[in-house]
């Protein structure tokens, strides 16, 4: 393969390989595929891409990007062939969104800093979504499918732009709601009702996440960070019992938790749960 010369080049070739892949003497597999089936690669590819971004992998980013962009190319074939729209509507819709959304670089607003522009962006945002919609909901727009944390995240975002938020710099406040969470949560699980702990529980982290979103600090980042860190230590403890030929089943909680304590003392200042250390 590595001396098959390529007949396609840039994202017209590309446009035009995904066409030949999707035609009667293309590829089965490719011309088997619909846009709900396509859904799972959509998100995969997105979730390596941005591990790739995590990794620092300056050769996985640029892969994984292609890998994504196919997607989008491949959405566009399918389209194309039921006279929906094309990949040039795709380019052009893009385009346009973009210059609109920045008149402070196309136009004759001012704005001087991100969060400025992020302000006039979703301002721009809500009047276009407003524009003959049936839903004028402040929280319209948030995805179903987004990963719950990032949708808890933007609706809280959302509700805040309309005011609905507590004083600014009053995290103590929110502080106290997830406290108050907590006991109900407790509450529901000494009770044992888990349809009313499954809800508490979801409180709780919607309360959580109201915390870091006042802090400024991404919640599923922080999550990884931690199931990083968690990773990291397991391992510590399954390597160090494997060289003395045992297994963490055949030890006793106790010398487990010690294991536990040993493994995080040793850890450095490096090693504190970022992604790359993870």
């Amino acid at each position: 393969m590595e001396n098959v010369k390529v007949p396609y080049q840039g994202l017209e070739g590309l446009a035009s390989l995904m066409a030949r892949l999707r035609s009667p003497e293309g590829c089965p597999w490719d011309r088997k595929q619909t846009y709900s089936s396509l859904r799972r690669y959509i998100v995969e590819e997105a979730f390596e891409l941005v591990e790739a971004i995590e990794a620092e992998d300056r050769e996985g980013i640029c892969e994984e990007s292609g890998d994504l962009l196919l997607q989008v190319v491949f959405l566009a074939q399918l389209a194309r062939e039921e006279e929906s729209f094309t990949l040039e509507d795709v380019l052009e819709g893009i385009i346009e969104k973009l210059v609109v959304r920045h008149p402070h670089v196309f136009g004759d607003v001012i704005a001087e800093t991100p969060e400025e522009v992020s302000r006039n962006w979703e301002i721009i945002k809500s009047r276009k979504r407003l524009e003959g919609a049936k839903d004028d909901s402040a929280l319209a727009g948030v995805p179903r499918s987004l990963p719950a944390l990032y949708r808890a995240l933007r609706l809280q975002e959302r509700a805040a732009k309309v005011g609905f938020d507590w004083e600014p710099g009053d995290e103590a406040v929110v502080l106290a709601k997830i406290q108050e969470e907590a006991r109900e949560l407790e509450e529901a699980v000494r009770e044992g009702t888990r349809d009313q702990a499954l809800l508490e529980l979801g409180d709780l982290l919607f309360a959580v996440v109201n915390l870091a979103r006042r802090l400024d600090l991404d919640p599923e980042d922080a999550l990884q960070r931690s199931c990083g860190k968690f990773s990291r230590r397991f391992r510590r403890i399954e390597d160090s019992l494997k060289d003395e030929g045992r297994k963490m089943q055949d030890c006793p909680l106790a010398e487990l938790d010690a294991l536990w304590d040993q493994v995080k003392s040793q850890e450095g200042p490096g090693e504190a749960g970022t992604p790359r250390s993870s």
